[in-house]
């Protein structure tokens, strides 16, 4: 009797395990139904984006990024160095003009953001309990950006990267 429900109790896990393979591997992937309205509404959803965009389907009024190399700062308090911080900084540009003139004094920017930076981390002021203060790093990089390449060159600061990590 006890080989019959062991034998049952096997043959379930397998029949169950051979079906979930079946049903996770070989099923048809669900697709999403649509009608001939839905189809319509996205046909005249796409003309109008590409009448607010232009006749070429391109915005003129795009802005423009580049992507700075990555900053390694520590964080040093009276105990010394407690952990470090990884920011990889995006800079938002208008115009083209503006991402050529950022793109020229990158290596200024990224001097002026370590030197900014190392500062402001030090002196407490971007961290809440041991936790940085992101909005307070943006404004004090966009301070930093104006001053170096001119203000309404950089619109916006973007972390794109924030890795803290404790020594």
């Amino acid at each position: 009797m006890k080989k019959l429900i062991l034998g049952l109790v096997v043959l379930l896990l397998l029949g169950g395990g051979g079906a979930g393979a079946y049903f996770f591997f070989f099923a048809q992937k669900a697709e999403a139904s649509v009608g001939a309205e839905d189809e319509h509404a996205a046909e005249q959803a796409k003309a109008d984006h590409a009448k607010e965009k232009g006749s070429d389907g391109h915005g003129g009024g795009g802005m423009e990024y580049v992507e700075l190399a990555p900053l390694v700062l520590p964080i040093i308090d009276g105990n010394g160095i407690t952990q470090t911080l990884n920011l990889v900084v995006v800079l938002e540009a208008e115009s083209l003009k503006n991402k050529t003139t950022i793109e020229e004094n990158e290596p200024r920017l990224n001097d002026a953001y370590i030197r900014e930076l190392y500062g402001t981390l030090s002196k407490q002021i971007a961290l809440e309990g041991g936790v940085l203060k992101v909005q307070v790093i943006k404004d004090r990089l966009r301070q930093v950006s104006d001053r170096v390449v001119g203000e309404d060159v950089v619109h916006d600061v973007l972390l794109q990267v924030v890795q803290q990590r404790p020594m």
